[in-house]
């Protein structure tokens, strides 16, 4: 992230900017902060004078070089997106156009969490990189194409549903483990904004013994659900971290793994080369 500060700065001062105490994932964001050695800030620590980017502190403002953002695209400048916005900082947009702030990530990446996106993942390595993706992508169908809708929409209960524009496992409906009822408004709503959704087959998730409370009240291992995220980071070069982030659903037979729903975190050992 130092990498990415504007300038010359051979000192540049990163910060993590979070929602907040009330936020589900801020037992990470203080983790991130204290392991990487950065400030750890809220909207309300932070104001925009001069184009520029400043964190109030007791012996005055210090210039913010590159923020590291863990709130969105629609709370972060009040000036430009939600004017009831409490959570970012007024200005922010424009210290940005003026190249006095570095901000990750960027305004707009939020576009590459749309569903509707990854069923193009292959197509999109093979147009900027020449080459065939090496591990296959889980097929995704897009409901706004009425032939596969109509496929879908015969079996919707075979397929995991997905809004295109939600985060956080929020909207997720799991068919061939939802009951009539709630199947019948899932497609009245997919019927209402075809656009709106994707359908993937049912994929079991790995299982990895996890601790948890056991059912006398002592710590026991148990099989939960997990899924690998593999972090790629962009600087002066792209790097591909030798870890990840490994989400794990707590609750029992549960395969959403989002903080968000529940889920939690695991160490990742990468063993080998």
């Amino acid at each position: 992230m130092r990498e990415l500060a504007p300038g010359n700065s051979s000192t540049p001062t990163v910060a993590l900017l979070t929602p907040g105490p009330f936020n589900s994932a801020f037992f990470e964001h203080v983790f991130l902060s204290q392991q990487m050695g950065v400030e750890l800030v809220e909207g309300s620590d932070l104001v925009c004078a001069e184009h520029k980017l400043w964190m109030k502190t007791v012996h005055g403002l210090k210039q913010i070089d590159v923020l590291y953002r863990r709130i969105d695209d629609d709370y972060l400048d009040p000036v430009v997106f939600r004017p009831d916005s409490v959570l970012g900082v007024a200005g922010l947009t424009a210290a940005i156009r003026a190249g006095a702030v570095s901000v990750v990530n960027a305004i707009g990446t939020g576009v590459a969490d749309d569903k509707a996106i990854f069923a193009y993942t292959p197509h999109m390595i093979y147009y900027y990189l020449g080459e065939q993706p090496l591990l296959p992508i889980v097929e995704t169908h897009l409901l706004r194409e009425a032939d596969v809708r109509q496929r879908v929409l015969r079996d919707l209960d075979r397929y995991v549903i997905k809004p295109t524009g939600a985060s956080g496992g929020y909207g997720v409906v799991i068919g061939p483990r939802t009951g009539e009822e709630e199947l019948r408004a899932v497609r009245a709503r997919i019927e209402a904004n075809p656009a709106g959704y994707v359908a993937q087959p049912m994929i079991t998730l790995s299982v990895h013994p996890t601790l948890v409370d056991g059912p006398d009240g002592l710590p026991a291992l148990a099989p939960r659900h997990v899924d690998l995220r593999p972090f790629v980071l962009l600087g002066a070069r792209p790097r591909l971290l030798a870890g990840g982030l490994t989400r794990v659903a707590l609750r029992p037979g549960s395969m959403i793994v989002n903080s968000s729903q529940g889920g939690g975190s695991k160490d990742t050992w990468v063993l080998g080369e």
